[in-house]
C-alpha cells in the first residue's frame, strides 16, 4: 500500500469533494464540531490542516511519490509490485498503451530512468 503523508491525503480527499477531513488524532469534541459543521452544509478542516496545506510545503519539498496523480498513483503500486503492463491495464480496464503513458509521466515525475527503480524506491520507503 502507499503511504502518504496526512497533508497529501487531506489535499487528495478536498480535491475530490470532501466536505471535511480530520486525522485520526482529532479529539471527540473536534470530531463532533466537524460533524455538525458539515451537517449544515459546512466544510471543515482543522486550523493545523488548513495552514499546513497552505504554507506547509512547496512541490520541491514533496517526495517524489506524493507528486503523481491518483491514477499514476494506482498505476505505481503496481508497477512496484511487479504486475506487467498488461496485467496493470486489464485490473484498472485501461489500454496498454494508456498504462505506458501513465508509466513514462511517473518516471519523468520521479526522475527514474530504470524498471527496476520503481520497486527499489518503493520498498526503501516502505510504501509496499
Amino acid at each position: 500500500m502507499l503511504v502518504f503523508s496526512y497533508l497529501h491525503a487531506a489535499a487528495r480527499f478536498i480535491k475530490v469533494g470532501a466536505s471535511g477531513y480530520l486525522n485520526k488524532e482529532s479529539a471527540a469534541e473536534k470530531m463532533a464540531e466537524a460533524i455538525r459543521k458539515i451537517a449544515t452544509g459546512g466544510k471543515y478542516a482543522n486550523p493545523m490542516t488548513i495552514e499546513k496545506l497552505a504554507f506547509g510545503y512547496s512541490d520541491l519539498e514533496k517526495p517524489p511519490h506524493e507528486k503523481l496523480s491518483d491514477r499514476e498513483c494506482q498505476v505505481f503500486v503496481k508497477i512496484a509490485t511487479g504486475k506487467s503492463l498488461t496485467g496493470i491495464g486489464e485490473e484498472l480496464s485501461l489500454s496498454v498503451k494508456t498504462i505506458s503513458t501513465h508509466r513514462a509521466r511517473i518516471l519523468g515525475k520521479m526522475k527514474i530512468k530504470k524498471n527496476a527503480e520503481p520497486i527499489h524506491y518503493a520498498i526503501t520507503r516502505n510504501l509496499i
